[in-house]
């Protein structure tokens, strides 16, 4: 059978369910793109392997996909549906795992997920959701043939590193836009647009927070429980690739504490200028409480009230009512109430 070639091997563009798939030598070499019914054709050489990208693939295709690689029925079912949870299982000599994935669109935060199968030959990623392309992923890896020598092990790694990378500047954009929301928090009004994008901000993250935790597990699992298929040579890989999803986790972790401190501010706040606004307006209504006293007094209609016969008397209840209310205000405005 004859080696495929760059030339040989159509294009997979007229698929926009099929991202790629590239045949490689095991020295890290690319052979080239190759169709999804010459994937057996290149299994079939020794000392090659696939690496294929999709993206919402029908179950034709799945099928297919199956029956090239020999995948198992229960992984091939999880792929056909999205929102599982963050795993990994080992069907044999190979594992199928599920990654979720996050992006930014539009200001808003979307997630998605990645389910990848994973063997001694093959690797391949389903990608569901919010989640960018892993070209870049599998550029970077094809720039180290040495290290792509290790096979589909070090393209699995190429792609764990870009689905963590790309959370940092999520939750630097989450960092930023808290700054900039402090200035509604602590403004002279209150705004229930800030509450209500606070409270999102918190659901966003403690969603982004159960997409990584469980990746620092499936890492670790990856490293011990599976040498046959990650080499100890890119142990150190994993580990880096572990790292930035504890440093992810932690920052998230953080995020979550100061979103939560920047709520119970806000309400405090809230709570704090309407003691405020009672305060002064008890203060008021103490100052026409005197007055309304003295006058509701005097309009009880008695036949006996002697100084109503006095050409000073309404004066005199007028200056009485001033001073009365004079001292309740120097008061008030000496307790800060006014």
């Amino acid at each position: 059978m004859n080696p495929i070639t760059p030339s040989s091997a159509p294009s997979t563009s007229d698929q926009p369910m099929v991202v790629n798939c590239i045949a490689y030598r095991k020295d890290g070499s690319r052979i080239g793109d190759v169709t999804i019914d010459a994937i057996s054709d290149v299994l079939a050489e020794p000392d090659t392997f696939v690496w294929v990208g999709l993206y919402e693939p029908d179950e034709e295709l799945l099928e297919k996909i199956q029956d090239e690689f020999g995948l198992h029925d229960l992984a091939i079912e999880d792929a056909h549906a999205a929102h599982q949870r963050t795993k990994l299982e080992a069907y044999g000599d190979s594992l199928f795992l599920v990654v979720q994935t996050a992006q930014l669109i539009g200001g808003e935060l979307a997630f998605g997920e990645t389910h990848i199968f994973f063997g001694p030959r093959y690797l391949v990623t389903v990608r569901h959701g919010a989640s960018q392309s892993y070209a870049p992923a599998r550029r970077t890896c094809e720039h180290a043939p040495e290290l792509l020598a290790n096979g589909p092990s070090y393209g699995l790694y190429g792609v764990l590193d870009f689905i963590v990378d790309n959370l940092l500047p999520i939750v630097r954009d989450f960092r930023e836009e808290v700054h900039q929301l402090e200035h509604d928090i602590f403004g002279e009004t209150f705004k229930s647009s800030t509450i209500r994008r606070l409270y999102d901000m918190q659901r966003d993250l403690m969603t982004l927070r159960l997409a990584v935790a469980p990746l620092q597990d499936i890492i670790n699992q990856l490293i011990r429980l599976h040498p046959n298929l990650i080499p100890d040579e890119l142990h150190v890989y994993f580990r880096d690739v572990y790292d930035h999803a504890f440093r992810v986790n932690e920052a998230i972790g953080a995020m979550r504490e100061m979103l939560t401190a920047a709520i119970n501010v806000n309400l405090s706040l809230v709570s704090l200028r309407q003691n405020e606004v009672m305060k002064k307006l008890a203060g008021w209504a103490a100052m026409l409480a005197a007055p309304t006293l003295l006058t509701s007094w005097y309009g009880m209609n008695f036949a006996h009230m002697p100084e109503l016969s006095r050409p000073w008397a309404y004066p005199a209840i007028i200056v009485v009512m001033a001073s009365i209310v004079s001292g309740i205000y120097i008061g008030l405005k000496r307790a800060r109430w006014l």
